[in-house]
């Protein structure tokens, strides 16, 4: 093991850190390679993060890489969708009402009150 000090160049941030200590096992590669991976781990949670709890994509449906991809790119075609008729990205609220309108808990005109609803709001 060792670790790797890394500069975030983020003074005047409050609250984050100046500088990163990340523990690897990885002897093998440069600071600067760890950082990266470090840094492009982190997009990858936010995107599922993005992924589980904006999108409502808790469970993958499959467990091949065919059917996990299928999923993700129609979590991402329904939020561009929705982006699109309501002119900013979807909310948690805005995927509830569009399930509770496919599952019948939801009428078409309560659906579509949220939606005009939300061109209303401020971005």
């Amino acid at each position: 093991m060792r670790v790797v000090e890394v500069d975030t160049g983020k003074t005047d941030a409050p609250g984050r850190p100046d500088i990163l200590l990340l523990a690897t096992s990885r002897l093998d590669l440069a600071a600067e390679l760890v950082a990266l991976g470090y840094r492009f781990r982190w997009t990858v949670e936010l995107f599922f993060r993005w992924l589980k709890c904006i999108l409502g994509c808790r469970h993958l449906l499959a467990n091949s890489q065919d059917g996990v991809t299928i999923q993700v790119y129609l979590a991402i075609i329904a939020s561009l969708l929705i982006s699109l008729w309501v002119g900013r990205k979807p909310t948690v609220r805005t995927l509830e009402m569009i399930q509770f309108y496919f599952t019948g808990w939801a009428t078409e005109e309560e659906l579509m009150a949220h939606l005009d609803n939300l061109k209303t709001l401020p971005k």
